[in-house]
């Protein structure tokens, strides 16, 4: 090829190499296509957008995609693109089995090959439901082309006996209440309906809000993509924007790794830390991060965020709601709290700096959104925590724990999975004290498998009879944004990959330090390898299918559990056609 060639094709397309052939390739792309009625100047140069929909009436809070779609499409015309939508595997933590998570690396590669092997120049990402948001992400940034994600929104705040009650973390509440006798099971009904009154996702500060959130920190998502309502009709013109923006960023050549660098991850955890995020957002920035070749490790969300208190007075850490955080100022104040400590110059899918999208952002309540040398919580970060119990990290989330449990030592009681938790949790003879550590394990990601949100094991019935209700958990699932206490959680290895989750026995003494960044199992270590000699080899049940790949090739949770082949990013090289 002469540079001349290479002149005449860098400013190209890349859908032209599907709509723009004069041959019986581009008759048999345009001439399908017409079928739904479009006019021949699309194909004639218009970057084509896609619309990654995660749309299904399946998962509750991406109900309403479907129609946030058409607002996307008209900004896209708008700006003279082409915008095609197209379905993917959809995930909604309320309703799928065993856990979404399970799903997040198959959902990944949907989008990764839909977007791979359609005439497609540039992508919105259209999600909701926590494990949406890093699968979307995940998928484009293995194919790299330039791309902006829309978030749902949250739902409208939840309103029951005239307060205010927040997805996730009330119903936890409640159910204690339930157990422990001060709420009736009548009462527990009637909160059901206030609490999830208009579309969108949970409106507590969890993993989706979470999610959506960071997106802002990161720059793949446009300012207020956070915290705005999703019934807000600001939502809806935030759409239209991006579809807009989406073919400006064609159009400049600004892809996903343009902006998802080392500098807007550390910005996204320290964001993190402000707002008291969930401990889910580790997993899925590790693995984002992973898919497009960045340096970032579990050990940079300790580094990274550990001089940051929380800022934002949200459930599950505080009291108020994602519609509170809206009208308070939303992610751009707190941002604008911490800007000393960000990277301001990173880029954004606006075309400006982090710096410019949030110079004139302010603070409009100070009991939802505090000043940083005043916050509401000292300890805003993530904790990792290392030791002979979690040589390869375990998690923390201190502005959910309880304070007086950050330096424990107590003997294990340990449950073999979910089952054997459920047989034992509520027997009135248990064994437990309020220093005792709760140990769930074989529930990680190949484990369980999928590491589902069942690290907040609940407090045992004899314990909140006496009214304990927090106790320190240890375990190698999640658990989710909604919920609070003290919980290590995402305890690497886990116990099915041969860590020595799996070597505690029932009495052993534990000890935890959060200040000192310390998980440590108080036993010999000839007798942990005495025990190790003893330990059967995990078998997995699962024979075929998705399953089968996914426990077979899954990486642990200090890396992001994605799974081992898809680490690292092949970019958006155009497939060949067939012959």
């Amino acid at each position: 090829m002469s540079d001349r060639d290479d002149d005449d094709n860098k400013d190209k397309l890349r859908s032209a190499e599907w709509f723009g052939r004069q041959d019986s390739y581009g008759f048999i792309y345009r001439s399908w296509m017409k079928n739904q009625g479009h006019t021949a100047d699309m194909f004639q140069g218009k970057p084509v957008i896609g619309i990654c929909n995660t749309w299904s009436e399946l998962t509750p809070c991406n109900g309403h995609l479907r129609m946030l779609a058409d607002h996307v499409r008209r900004g896209v015309y708008a700006a003279g693109g082409f915008p095609l939508e197209f379905p993917v595997t959809s995930l909604g933590e309320s309703n799928m089995r065993p856990t979404t998570m399970l799903f997040r690396n198959l959902v990944s590669m949907d989008v990764e090959a839909s977007i791979r092997s359609n005439p497609l120049d540039g992508v919105v990402l259209l999600v909701g439901c926590d494990k949406t948001t890093p699968a979307s992400l995940m998928g484009a940034a293995s194919v790299d082309l330039p791309t902006i994600l829309v978030s749902g929104g949250p739902m409208l705040s939840g309103r029951w006996k005239g307060r205010q009650i927040g997805s996730g973390t009330d119903v936890i509440r409640f159910k204690e209440a339930v157990r422990a006798g001060e709420m009736s099971v009548d009462e527990f009904m009637s909160a059901e309906a206030a609490m999830s009154r208009s579309a969108g996702s949970c409106m507590t500060m969890g993993t989706a809000s979470t999610m959506a959130s960071l997106c802002e920190g990161l720059g793949i998502a446009l300012p207020e993509n956070g915290a705005i309502p999703a019934v807000d009709a600001r939502r809806q013109a935030l759409a239209f924007e991006a579809g807009r923006r989406a073919v400006a960023m064609v159009r400049e050549k600004q892809r996903m790794s343009d902006v998802l660098t080392r500098a807007a991850f550390l910005n996204a955890v320290r964001l993190n830390a402000a707002l008291g995020g969930s401990t889910n957002a580790v997993v899925h920035l590790l693995a984002l991060a992973g898919r497009l070749g960045v340096q970032f490790t579990l050990d940079d969300f300790d580094a990274a965020g550990r001089d940051i208190p929380c800022l934002a007075n949200l459930m599950p850490s505080g009291k108020y709601l994602m519609e509170d955080f809206f009208h308070a100022g939303g992610v751009p104040a707190v941002l604008a709290e911490i800007s000393d400590r960000l990277d301001l110059s990173a880029t954004t899918v606006t075309g400006r700096t982090l710096g410019a999208v949030i110079g004139g952002a302010e603070v409009h309540d100070r009991d939802v959104i505090f000043p940083l040398d005043t916050p509401f919580k000292p300890a805003g970060g993530i904790a990792v925590l290392r030791g002979n119990l979690a040589p390869d990290g375990a998690v923390i989330k201190p502005s959910a724990a309880t304070e007086n449990l950050m330096v424990h030592r107590g003997r294990a009681l340990v449950f073999d999975g979910p089952d054997d938790l459920k047989a034992r949790i509520e027997d009135p003879d248990l064994d437990v004290d309020e220093t005792t550590v709760l140990v769930l394990r074989n529930c990680g990601p190949k484990g369980y498998p999928g590491m589902a949100e069942i690290g907040n094991l609940p407090i045992p019935r004899v314990m909140l009879e006496k009214g304990v209700l927090d106790m320190v958990r240890i375990s190698d699932a999640r658990m989710s944004g909604t919920a609070y206490g003290t919980v290590v959680l995402h305890v690497a290895p886990e116990a099915a990959a041969g860590g020595p989750l799996a070597l505690v026995e029932t009495g052993d003494m534990i000890e935890l330090d959060v200040p000192g960044r310390r998980l440590h199992l108080d036993i010999a270590e000839d007798e942990l390898e005495r025990r190790r000699a003893r330990l059967a080899p995990f078998v997995s049940p699962y024979g075929r299918g998705w399953e089968r790949l996914y426990v077979e090739h899954v990486q642990q949770a200090d890396t992001g559990a994605d799974l081992d082949f898809l680490v690292g990013g092949s970019g958006d090289y155009v497939p060949r056609v067939s012959h």
